[in-house]
Parts: structure tokens; sequence; C-alpha cells
């Protein structure tokens, strides 16, 4: 019986574990860059190559059909947060034009962070289009609270390319790529430290819409609501910013 019940604690207690760490978010540490890298959607330099994926996006409210994925890295120096995004796309699409229009409707990847974890619920997005628009917010009480404050990210570049047909569903396309350089001041009301520090930690979420054509509501940290909702911080990954230089 005492051997009974021992095996019992050790099953619980396993169970548990595997819990903790399914609701544990995911992690991911920023390499350092020395040459910036040029915002124009190719990739191809070294820094890019050698800058590890966060792993494959999770698709939290899309079950049926094809999901199609997308490799998303992240770097950064004292000026700016550099994140890419290689998506797979059998059909490419993308109509708004001007900034702060409805970016999410089209092909969309989107950057959502709150840089100073005591203070969680304050929290930017930017949302970015295959055609290099975006739509800028800061919720500075949470989502929900107040509406979005008139902010936007100063100084930003956008770079894509498209390995197929923008706007075109009678052929099939295959991927599209978007690269930015986010200045980090634009998060100097929040965060810590601007440039952050060694081992500062951000949380942070990386997600993608197909818009009208394919909306497929992928993230890197998975979210937990009924229906598709990118605004809840609570489940934003964490990312570590590391002073230590990628490999050239």
């Amino acid at each position: 019986m005492k051997i009974t019940k021992f095996k019992l604690v050790a099953v619980l207690l396993a169970c548990t574990s595997i819990v903790a760490a399914a609701d544990k978010p995911p992690r991911y540490t920023i390499l350092k860059v020395k040459a910036a890298p040029k915002i124009d959607g190719r990739l191809d330099e070294a820094s890019w190559k050698n800058a590890r994926s966060v792993g494959p996006f999770r698709f939290p409210w899309y079950k049926q059909g094809k999901q199609e994925q997308t490799d998303a890295r992240m770097l950064w120096d004292d000026k700016n947060l550099y994140v890419s995004f290689r998506c797979q796309d059998a059909h490419v699409w993308g109509v708004h034009t001007k900034h702060d229009d409805p970016v999410y409707k089209d092909d969309c990847v989107e950057v959502f962070t709150s840089p100073n974890p005591d203070h969680p619920e304050k929290y930017f997005n930017i949302e970015m289009n295959v055609r290099r628009v975006w739509l800028d917010r800061y919720h500075p009480e949470g989502p929900g609270k107040k509406p979005p404050t008139n902010w936007n990210a100063m100084g930003m570049r956008v770079g894509t390319t498209v390995q197929g047909t923008l706007n075109d569903d009678s052929d099939t396309d295959r991927s599209w790529i978007l690269e930015a350089a986010i200045p980090l001041a634009n998060f100097a009301k929040v965060a810590k430290h601007t440039p952050p520090h060694d081992g500062d930690v951000w949380h942070l979420n990386l997600n993608r819409l197909g818009g009208e054509t394919n909306p497929q509501y992928s993230q890197w940290s998975p979210g937990k609501t009924k229906t598709p909702e990118f605004h809840a911080p609570r489940y934003f990954g964490r990312v570590v910013f590391s002073t230590k230089l990628v490999r050239k």
C-alpha cells in the first residue's frame, strides 16, 4: 500500500510539473548585432542567418486546414530592435497603404511588447502589413481600460519582399518576408533602461494574421482566450536582451 501511495504521489507531481511547464511563457534571448542589417526584406546578412528562430508559431484558434508557418527572429543594438518574419503564404494579400490603416485586414505581422516587467499592463502594439505600412498604438492602462493613446513609433523602417504575386488569388504564392528596425527610444517612457542593459527582460509577443484571404491568427506565445485576441499582455512571452554578439 505504501508503494502504491508513493507511486500515486509521484504521478501527481509529474502531472503538476507538466501543467506548469505548459503554462510557462516561451523565452527568447535577443543577441546583439555589431553591424546593423540593411532593412530591405531580404535577410541575406550573416547576422540574420545566425540569429536563432523563436520557434514554430502556434495556432490557438485555427485547427482546420493547412497551417502556414512563420520563422521569426530578433536582434538588437543600442539604437534599434530588429525583427524579421519569413511567412509561408499561398495567397499574399495587402491593400492598405496609409499609416494607421487597418493593416490587420491584410497579410500582417505584429510586435506587441510590455517593456517593463514591473508594469506589464503598459504595452505597445506595432502591426505591419506586406506593403510596408504600419499601425501603432500605446496602451498605458492595459487592454479595454481606456482608448489607446495617439502614439506613433518614430523612426521606424520596414522592408518587405514577396515570393509570388501580390493580390492575385488565381495563382499560388510561396511566401513573403518582412524586416523592421524599431528605435528603442519609442519605448523609453516605459522601459527600465534605454538602451536595455544586459539581462533586461521584456514581455513581448509576435503575431501574424492572414488578412481576409486566409485569417489563421498565429502567435509565438499562444493566447488562451476562446476567440482570437492579441491584446492580452498576460500571455506575452519573455525576451532577454544579451550583450553577446551574434556570430558574423
